[in-house]
């Protein structure tokens, strides 16, 4: 989806494509047109087509020749000063345009868009009504009421035969999803209400603490745990309440007693970025910071840039972009709340440059947007000769935007004069998004029957893009008025 699809139009680097609106001296209006046709002729040229016009059909009772070359004379000068004038004043307004333009390029395309909203309120409007229409409500007997969501929306409900549509029992992973995206709507009204949302939550905690997946059992495993703790921080739970539960999730993360886990991209990155939202100042926070950095490998075929895989350990596996994305999100959001060393810094920034190193194209159907599937297995505890098996699916372009849209990304690109690079993939991984959704909600495996169709973490992952991305570009169409008291 292009920026101007989007009901905005920052930032554009080239001239204004055959679907953006044109503006008042750009040659598309009629007074602009006829301007044109006038500097075309050339004043003289004008003043004299005038002159002879006029002195051909005046009459000559109207008082002699001279008369009549008197009027046809003063009215061709007449002419020719006033296209002079008109064309001055459309070079001096395109000129300032083009000045006003490189000194803040985010300004251009404003001015002449067409009033109204663009398409993505009605994307977040038609997400919003679906998801309050496919809420589900049980009424557990052993962990009480129940209002979330299942994994996926509309999966077939296990329990009900054809004629009994009985809704889906609400899990961990689809209930946090979904309100990490009623969070982000902002939850216009009273249908859903977010502390049934956060009850819920917490009445699916297991037993012994922590949550865990539907193929994970009914063993607490740390990336769902800090995914539900992120979820419930953001709601605005209490650091107390969630105090007991990030360490029963920090304490089992170890390389001991997880190795699968720590060695993996995924889960380190969803641990990070759901404790800098749980506890931020935890002591495992900075932990999981280095093994992240200390994780990156070097990429020979982009300039020897840093990147990640999906392992960050040996044998690394090959670079990944998916991967790299996750890192630079959760590095960025550990620099602002931990600060970081100059190694960590430049790990991150390097991240950033592979990403932008990408030479495929078009870039909003590159390789580097491929969603990708990944299995982190684990030895059971109960029987350590069998494995559990977490199927992840990822939407590699929703994680491709926000890389590009972190801060510090925006900076590398600026710093090295790769704006344009930066601007160019961002468009790719946005239009990437935009194209995966039907009415503001997303679809993994189109046309195949065997594949969770709707799932929830897919819709907050595509919404959340879109929003990073709408909140970027805005840009105000006048300047603030300053309020007087």
């Amino acid at each position: 989806m292009s920026q101007q699809q989007l009901g905005r139009g920052p930032l554009p680097t080239r001239g204004p494509g055959p679907d953006q609106p044109t503006g008042p001296d750009d040659g598309g209006s009629p007074p602009a047109r006829f301007v044109g046709w006038l500097g075309g002729l050339g004043c003289l040229a004008a003043g004299y087509a005038v002159f002879q016009f006029l002195f051909g059909v005046l009459p000559d009772s109207l008082g002699g020749e001279t008369a009549r070359y008197l009027i046809a004379g003063l009215s061709g000068l007449g002419t020719g000063v006033a296209a002079w004038l008109a064309a001055a004043l459309l070079r001096a307004r395109t000129a300032a345009a083009a000045q006003a333009g490189q000194r803040d390029p985010a300004a251009l395309g404003t001015g002449a868009l067409a009033p109204g909203p663009g398409p993505l309120p009605e994307v977040f409007s038609a997400a919003y009504e679906t998801l309050v229409g496919q809420v589900s409500v049980v009424d557990d007997p052993e962990a009480g009421l129940l209002t979330g969501w299942s994994h996926s929306l509309g999966e077939p409900d296990p329990t009900g035969g054809p004629g009994d549509p009985a809704p889906q029992r609400p899990t961990p992973v689809g209930t946090a999803y979904g309100l990490h995206t009623m969070l982000d709507l902002g939850m216009p009204d009273g249908r859903l209400s977010t502390g049934d949302l956060v009850q819920t939550l917490w009445r699916l905690r297991l037993p012994g603490g922590g949550w865990s997946a539907r193929s994970q059992g009914a063993e607490a495993r740390p990336e769902v745990t800090a995914l539900v703790l992120g979820a419930l921080a953001r709601a605005g739970a209490s650091r107390d309440l969630l105090a007991a539960e990030v360490d029963r999730c920090t304490s089992g993360f170890t390389r001991e007693l997880d190795r699968a886990g720590r060695e993996s991209t995924h889960v380190v990155t969803t641990v990070l970025r759901g404790l800098l939202r749980a506890a931020p100042r935890h002591r495992t926070v900075p932990r999981l910071h280095e093994a992240l950095v200390d994780g990156a490998i070097s990429d020979d075929r982009r300039d020897h840039l840093r990147c990640w895989s999906y392992r960050l350990g040996p044998p690394y596996g090959p670079p990944s972009p998916l991967h790299t994305a996750l890192a630079v999100v959760a590095l960025d959001r550990a620099a602002r709340v931990l600060g970081e060393t100059a190694a960590a810094r430049a790990a991150r920034e390097d991240g950033v440059r592979w990403l932008l190193a990408c030479r495929d194209a078009p870039h909003h159907a590159c390789l580097d947007l491929e969603n990708l599937r990944e299995e982190v297995r684990r030895p059971r505890t109960d029987d350590p000769l069998r494995h559990e098996v977490l199927n992840v699916r990822h939407f590699t372009a929703s994680w491709m935007a926000r890389a590009l849209l972190t801060p510090g990304a925006r900076e590398v690109a600026r710093r090295d004069g790769r704006t344009d690079d930066w601007r160019e993939r961002l468009d790719g991984a946005i239009a990437a998004v935009w194209a995966g959704q039907t009415d503001g909600i997303w679809i993994w495996g189109r046309g195949d029957s065997t594949e969770l169709r709707r799932p929830m973490w897919m819709t907050y992952q595509g919404l959340s893009a879109l929003r990073a991305h709408a909140v970027w570009m805005y840009q105000p169409d006048h300047p603030a008025v300053p309020h007087r008291h």
